[in-house]
Order: C-alpha cells, then sequence, then structure tokens
C-alpha cells in the first residue's frame, strides 16, 4: 500500500495555488510540488488530490492507494460519491476516474499535524513562486 500525504497553499481565496505531495513507499520517499493555478483554497484541495494520483498513476499504476488529506470536504465528496457544490464538480470527477486506475484508492482525513510535509511542500512552493 502506497501512503501519500497531499495538501495546497493558497494566497488568496480565490488566489494562487500550489500543491504539496509526500509519498512513501515503504523506504521510497517522493516529493512533488505543482502549480495549480488561481483557485479558491476548497478548489485547491481537490486539484492537489487530483495532482497526487496523478503522479501515483505514474509511478504505482494498479496498486492500492492511501490518499491522506486534511481537508475534509474532499475526503467527504469522494467517500460519498456525490459533489453538492458544482465549483467542485470537475476535480470531484477527475478524482473518482482517476480512482479507477488503482486496485483501491481510499482517502483517509488527517489533522494537520499529521500532514506537516505535504503542507511544507506547498508552503515552500506558493512562497518561493511569489517572489519570482
Amino acid at each position: 500500500m502506497i501512503e501519500v500525504y497531499t495538501d495546497a497553499a493558497t494566497k488568496g481565496n480565490p488566489g494562487v495555488s500550489y500543491s504539496g505531495v509526500y509519498i512513501k513507499n515503504n523506504h521510497e520517499k517522493v516529493y512533488r510540488t505543482s502549480y495549480l493555478g488561481t483557485l479558491s483554497n476548497h478548489e485547491a484541495e481537490f486539484a492537489s488530490a487530483c495532482f497526487a494520483l496523478k503522479i501515483c498513476r505514474d509511478l504505482y499504476p494498479g496498486e492500492i492507494i492511501s490518499l491522506r488529506t486534511d481537508s475534509k470536504i474532499v475526503v467527504e465528496t469522494f467517500e460519498t460519491g456525490r459533489c453538492k457544490n458544482k465549483d467542485f464538480l470537475p476535480y470531484h470527477e477527475q478524482l473518482l476516474k482517476l480512482a479507477e486506475q488503482f486496485s483501491f484508492v481510499f482517502m483517509k482525513w488527517i489533522p494537520e499535524k499529521e500532514n506537516k510535509t505535504a503542507d511544507r511542500l506547498a508552503k515552500e512552493a506558493l512562497q518561493t513562486h511569489l517572489y519570482e
């Protein structure tokens, strides 16, 4: 099972947004960041989860993925399979489509204190690129 931690950092709401992804696969550790665009905080969390699954699709196709995030809304919409907010629907649909490429994907909500590495990656990427 691949442990995947994801978080987003946004400057403004909406604003410039970056993703931080930390993956643990046995002794292998993968760190990635990505510019997500100008998004709301929640949209950025969804986009970050999508980015994480794209990385896993490329590195670990067909594996079991445990995606961990401190965004309750991302976890709730994924687990229920329903998305009430039309702004989040494209991300929700993308998450479901990406999940089909693995043996199993489950999402787990974790407190921010357990998501420090992904949070740090997203915030560092945001700060670095704000001053370029």
